[in-house]
Formats: structure tokens, sequence, C-alpha cells
């Protein structure tokens, strides 16, 4: 018995033993092998990067096929999508261009009006333009006005001048050579009013002449155009500053529009646009944008855009209305047709087709849009087949049964 258990604590030491020798050798291996892969990363560290990269990628290629997976999918039959219409189209990148339209008015060029005054006191003896709408040419005498103050300033020049003459022709001294100064510089001053109240050198000249006072003023035109605004008939007395006439040229006019706050930002000068009128079908003139008003107007909350046209034949009349429309280039952009837009008033969906009969919904945000495409800045890439035609039935499909779009950050 007692030889019993001495060996039996004999075989329990052994096992002790082994099992201290196979820990401590199971250990030693293990950090070789840590450092052997250690020392091949340092010889190589783009094959661990790479290694890395891959992985990452995998990982997303995992969770992007896993998101396609669980996103939520209608199948519709072949024979089904023909029966209902349904066809698709891609999402690709393609120039933008808006057009803008809006009515506009032909108003006179400004540039081209002019205001006739009178500077002096007096009354319309004769008048020549002497109905509103005539037409006249620059230099044309419009009306002949007889002012006493005007005649009076005549006779004080010829006067003068008649005096300076007569004393040149006496003996000189210094008094007659002082007075000889002053009577020059009072004919001087004489004909610059007359210049000032619009009389020539040419008529100043013939007045010397003739050494008679013209009795009456006679106003012409500042340029070829129609009398647009009269103020006088013949005998009305007339006030220094008083308007009398308004000419203006018509063989150019405006185009002014009013275009809407949230568009003036698409909008800069030099935009091309087109512009018809109704009561010339046939026709379409070609201008662009040559100014943008700085103002806004606080009841329609528009803004007014010019535009120029010319006028030759003299059919463009002020007051007339016009269709334009400017067309603004957009760049080029990420654009669906917008009939594969189904807008819920909360969200824009577009059903996306993955092929063998499954359509996706996808949640989109869109930007911009023309007459035909609407842009999409986030939910679809280029390339990305969608629904164009009969979205509305598959959206219908979707819902009965039950199938929403997931919405995607």
């Amino acid at each position: 018995m007692r030889y019993k258990n001495v060996y039996l604590l004999f075989a329990a030491a052994l096992i002790l033993i082994a099992g201290v020798l196979y820990y401590f050798s199971n250990k030693s291996s293990k950090e070789n092998s840590s450092e052997a892969v250690f020392s091949k990363a340092a010889s190589n560290p783009s094959s661990g990067n790479q290694q890395s990269h891959e992985k990452h990628k995998e990982n997303v290629e995992d969770s992007s096929a896993k998101a396609d997976s669980e996103s939520p999918k209608i199948e519709i039959s072949p024979e089904k999508q023909q029966l209902i219409g349904v066809k698709t189209t891609q999402a690709s990148i393609k120039p933008l261009q808006k057009v803008l339209r809006t009515v506009g008015r032909i108003e006179f060029d400004e540039q081209k009006v002019a205001s006739i005054n009178t500077v002096f006191e007096g009354w319309i003896q004769r008048l020549y333009a002497d109905y509103t709408g005539k037409y006249v040419k620059k230099g044309e005498i419009l009306a002949e006005i007889y002012s006493p103050e005007f005649v009076s300033s005549q006779q004080e020049m010829l006067s003068v001048l008649k005096w300076l003459k007569q004393s040149r022709e006496l003996k000189s001294d210094d008094i007659n050579k002082m007075l000889l100064n002053d009577a020059d510089l009072i004919a001087r001053a004489a004909k610059q009013r007359l210049k000032i109240w619009g009389i020539t050198d040419e008529q100043i000249n013939r007045i010397e002449k003739s050494g008679r006072a013209m009795q009456t003023f006679s106003v012409s035109s500042p340029l070829n155009g129609y009398v647009v605004q009269k103020m006088v008939v013949q005998g009305t007395r007339v006030m220094p500053g008083e308007k009398i006439f308004d000419i203006a040229d018509l063989s150019t006019v405006w185009i002014v529009a009013d275009i809407y706050e949230y568009d003036l930002p698409l909008i800069k000068v030099g935009e091309p646009a087109k512009i018809r009128l109704s009561y010339f079908p046939d026709r379409e003139y070609s201008s662009f944008i040559d100014y943008i008003y700085p103002s806004l107007s606080a009841e329609t909350r528009t803004a007014r855009v010019r535009f120029t046209l010319p006028n030759s034949d003299g059919q463009l009349k002020p007051q007339m209305f016009t269709n334009v429309e400017i067309m603004i280039s957009l760049g080029k952009r990420l654009l669906i047709p917008k009939d594969a837009i189904i807008d819920t008033g909360i969200r824009k969906v577009v059903y996306v087709d993955k092929g063998e009969g499954y359509f996706v919904p996808h949640e989109v945000m869109t930007g911009l849009r023309d007459d035909e495409n609407v842009e999409i800045l986030k939910g679809l890439k280029a390339g990305d087949k969608v629904v164009s035609s009969a979205a509305f039935l598959v959206d219908s499909e979707a819902k009965l049964k039950g199938v929403v779009p997931i919405h995607r950050h």
C-alpha cells in the first residue's frame, strides 16, 4: 500500500512536468510565427495596405449587395410590363437648358426721347406741330414764340454793337479804351444770353448784319421722331421751364418683361431671347437681355428686364404686348425624364429597373428642370435605368403589395 502511493505521486509529478513543457513549447512557436508575419509586413508594407483596401472593398460590396437584397422590390412580369406600357430610360449627364416664358410690353427707347421746354416768357404765335403723333425731322420748326424779353435782349446787343462801332471811329485815348472794353464785355454777355436761349451763331451773325431783331423765336426738333406729347395750342402763353413738346424716335424700341424673383439667379445680361407678337404670328424677333433693373415690384414680386429691337418699318408700337422666351444654359447635369418622378407631396420617388422583372423604389432629391427633364441631386447615379412611362401604374402596384421606398441618406 505504501509503495502504491509512492507510484501514484510519481505519476502525477510526471504528468505535471509534461504539461509545463507542452505549454512553453506552444508559446514559443506562436511568437516565432508572429515575428515572421511582422517581418514580412515590414519588408512589403504596400501588401498590408492592399489587403486592407481589398478587404474594405469587399465589405462595401457586401454591404451594397446586402442593401440591395434588403431593398423593397416589386416584381412585374414582362408580359404585364408590355400590357401596361412600361418603358425605362437611363439616368445620364446631359446639358440642361431652361426656357423662361413671360410677357413683355413695348416701350419708348428712353435714350431717344427729347423734351422741349421754353427758356423765357412768351406766346405761341405760330404752331406747326399742331397735332399729337405728327412725324417731324431733325431741325424742323415746331413752333414760333413771340417774347418781349427775347426781342429786348437782341435790341440791347444791337445797341451795344452800334455804340462800339462808333467809339472805335473816334480818337483813341485812355478813357475811350476803357469804354470800348466795357462795351465789348456787354456785347459778349448779350450774345451769350442769346446762345443760352438756343440762338445759333449763324442766327446771331444774321442779326448783326441786318441790324434788325428777330420778332419770334423758332423752336426746332432735336431729332427725327413723332410728337408723342403736345402741351400747347396756338396763342398759348408759356412760362420759363414749361414743357411744350415730347418727341420720340421709334427707329428702335424697348421690350420690358417681368421675371419672378426666384428666377432672377438664373438670368444675366447677354442671355438670348425670342420675342413674338400675336399681331404678327409669322414673325419672330431675336434679341438678348441688355439690362436688368435693380428694383423689385412689391406687389407682383417681379423684376424688370429689358431688350432692344430695331423698328425701321414702324410696326412695333409702344404699349403692344409681346411673348418673350429667354433661353438659359445651366450646364451638364444628371437628368431623367420628368414623367419618371412620382411626387407624393411629401417625397419624390422613382422606380429603378433591376432586371428580371424587379423594380426598386428610390427616394430622390430633385433640382432644376426644363420642359422634358428634371435634375437629380441625390438618390440615383448615372446609368441607372428608371421607369419613364407608366410609372404611376408601377407605383400603384407597389402600394397594393405594400412596397415602400427606404429613405437613403
